[in-house]
């Protein structure tokens, strides 16, 4: 089974773009996963090909239409039934790396891409579509998001990585960040590897790792720790 993304965007000129090289872009060579984007514009119906218009109520910007959205989405959904649509929005909940896997144990993904002021509200009322964010931030369209979102997916895919357990101890897997890595030189301007990570000792190398994730995760990122102490006690 190919992982497929099918991107709905205004601009799918952007495509595979950054996932076209490393390790994205020579699973997408060997048909590991399938990059499909779709122009908007083409469900327009007016000869000027609108996609927006003003806010209702007044404000600043345009707004994605419903319609036109919604005739992309069902044409979407239509062509691959199986594929869960998602739209890149900062008013959706930020994605996790359990979602993130789950993604990627499926057959791919439908990812709808925002611009300007967003979307019209009623094409959420009325599709199923699971909003999403990738960070607490505000970028110009949701291109960017949905790069990042197809990275991490494409990423967990079997056979992409060298080592079937390369992805295990990374940050977020275990609801911790990753612990800290060094390597050669053992000494780089006075500072050295600890020793522990010398010693040759698998039961104190993974004590000690685990250690560190947990004392990082809770100085750096006091949210992750608080939902992992939950999730422990």
């Amino acid at each position: 089974m190919t992982f497929t993304a099918q991107i709905l965007t205004l601009y799918p000129e952007m495509f595979p773009g950054p996932l076209g090289i490393s390790l994205a872009g020579r699973a997408l060579s060997e048909g590991k996963w399938a990059c499909d984007p779709i122009q908007i514009r083409d469900f327009a119906t007016d000869r000027h090909k609108s996609v927006d218009d003003t806010p209702a109520g007044g404000g600043a910007g345009m707004v994605l239409r419903a319609d036109v959205l919604a005739r992309a989405v069902d044409h979407a959904r239509a062509a691959r039934p199986g594929l869960p649509v998602l739209a890149m929005t900062p008013r959706g909940a930020p994605i996790t790396q359990a979602r993130v896997r789950d993604l990627a144990a499926g057959p791919g993904v439908t990812i709808l891409c925002g611009r300007f002021e967003g979307f019209d509200e009623r094409l959420f009322e009325a599709r199923a579509i699971e909003q999403v964010s990738m960070s607490d931030i505000v970028l110009s369209g949701g291109e960017i998001g949905a790069f990042m979102l197809l990275d991490a997916c494409i990423r967990l895919l079997p056979g992409v990585m060298g080592a079937a357990s390369s992805g295990d101890e990374e940050s977020f897997e275990s609801g911790l960040l990753e612990y800290p890595h060094y390597t050669r030189p053992a000494e780089w301007e006075g500072r050295t590897i600890p020793e522990v990570l010398r010693s040759g000792d698998h039961a104190k190398i993974a004590a000690w790792r685990k250690q560190r994730a947990e004392d990082d995760t809770r100085l750096r990122r006091p949210d992750l720790w608080e939902r992992y102490r939950s999730v422990r006690d």
